[in-house]
């Protein structure tokens, strides 16, 4: 399918003027997200993105033209597919100050990070290695914090450091924890539910003092802010494809190099992706995730930029038609474009998304949202059970306009006097 740019722009003055201008990249992913955007305001970007029209292309023409094994190079077709594969992991690997050589393609960031962490220490241990320590952080995504309590059935030693009031972790607790010898640490860059930053340069220069591995979840970070795995000390890095508008199904793991880390496979198999990942790589999955990594990169001053407009644009209006929200750690450096919104007292979170169709949002975590219990993250950070229960994640992306901010602000506001009028 040929992208027609002049149609796509045209129809996006008419239903986004007062979005970003016609001809810049947002223009391009219309006819990508028309069917998320048709029903409702889609607010849920922290969750998942909608495919980049640019990157649909990409996916579609390797998908329609490209059917050979990357592992099979023998042949043309082979070849041809193993060169979309190499092409796609330069672009990831220039994502994150990584070298092509440091990538290992995955399934998704939850793999990815699973093979991180169990991978790496499982290695430590068959060298003969002391360290039996394995260090988190209580708001880390689900399958980072499950992925170390596991490792307790191995005989490591799982720690989950407690955060501050604004979600971030106070580095002399992580010194407290170090001086006890420990294999690995896991600290994700960006917090899925708060956009909260933790201070990587300063807390990897601990772990890497201390002699320890340190991987970070960069699958919200990764394309909205810059990243640098060598100047931030990590050892091991996952990414996520359909967090930053590529397809689903597709995630990466930045493996160091020098000095090398190595791992143990979570499975057997061919011995693909230099033998941490058997499969056949899905060459138009990783080609369009590629694609989706470099056009992140390219445009992550204007996506910035317009994300911090969106969440500007919501909030004024918000506090104009319903006064008494407050930003759950308000007080801490942040991701644009994520926000946790705690509703006025005597408001579920629950009630107001039961009676709010048109506008898509999350209780918090798309993996556990559906537990529909107050989110762990923001009782770590000491909000009380009520609080975190009239608590809402927010989360724009590329294709909002600053009309469906000023919109999906009122929707909520509406919603809550709908729950309020009942209760």
């Amino acid at each position: 399918m040929e992208c027609d740019r002049a149609r796509c722009c045209s129809l996006y003055r008419i239903l986004y003027p007062y979005g970003a201008k016609p001809g810049s990249y947002w223009a391009h992913g219309f006819s990508g997200v028309i069917s998320i955007m048709a029903s409702s305001i889609y607010f849920d970007h922290a969750a998942t993105t909608p495919c980049d029209l640019r990157v649909r292309q990409v996916l579609l023409d390797v998908l329609d033209h490209e059917n050979g094994n990357p592992h099979s190079t023998t042949h043309e077709a082979g070849m041809r597919a193993a060169d979309r594969v190499a092409h796609a992991r330069n672009q990831v690997a220039s994502l994150i100050g990584a070298d092509a050589k440091e990538i290992i393609f995955t399934s998704g960031a939850t793999e990815a990070n699973n093979l991180a962490i169990k991978g790496a220490v499982r290695h430590l241990a068959a060298q003969g290695s002391p360290r039996k320590r394995v260090i988190t952080v209580a708001t880390e995504h689900k399958c980072v914090l499950e992925s170390v309590r596991n490792l307790a059935q191995e005989g490591f030693e799982p720690v989950v450091l407690p955060v501050d009031a604004n979600g971030l972790l106070d580095p002399s607790v992580l010194q407290e924890a170090l001086k006890v010898p420990t294999a690995l640490v896991s600290i994700m860059a960006a917090n899925n539910e708060t956009g909260v930053l933790q201070d990587m340069p300063v807390l990897s220069a601990l772990v890497n003092e201390a002699g320890a591995l340190l991987h970070s979840d960069l699958a919200q970070a990764a394309g909205k802010i810059p990243v640098d795995v060598r100047a931030w000390g990590l050892a091991l890095a996952s990414v996520s494809s359909h967090k930053l508008y590529g397809p689903k199904g597709a995630g990466a793991l930045f493996v160091r190099r020098r000095p090398r880390v190595r791992l143990v496979p979570l499975f057997s198999g061919g011995g693909q992706e230099r033998g941490v990942r058997s499969g056949t790589v899905p060459g138009f999955l990783v080609a369009a995730f590629g694609e989706a990594c470099q056009i992140v990169k390219q445009e992550m001053d204007a996506g910035f930029e317009h994300l911090s407009m969106l969440q500007r644009v919501f909030l004024n209006k918000l506090n104009a038609v319903l006064p008494g929200c407050e930003v759950n750690a308000v007080a801490a450096p942040r991701l644009p474009g994520i926000f946790n919104l705690r509703l006025p007292v005597g408001v579920s979170a629950l009630d107001v998304v039961a009676v709010m169709p048109d506008l898509a949002v999350s209780l918090g975590s798309a993996c556990s949202s559906a537990e529909l219990a107050p989110s762990y993250v923001l009782e770590a950070m000491g909000l009380r059970r009520e609080e975190a229960g009239r608590s809402l994640r927010l989360s724009p992306g590329r294709f909002t306009s600053a009309a469906e901010a000023e919109r999906a602000a009122e929707n909520l506001a509406q919603a809550v006097l709908r729950v309020r009028s009942v209760t």
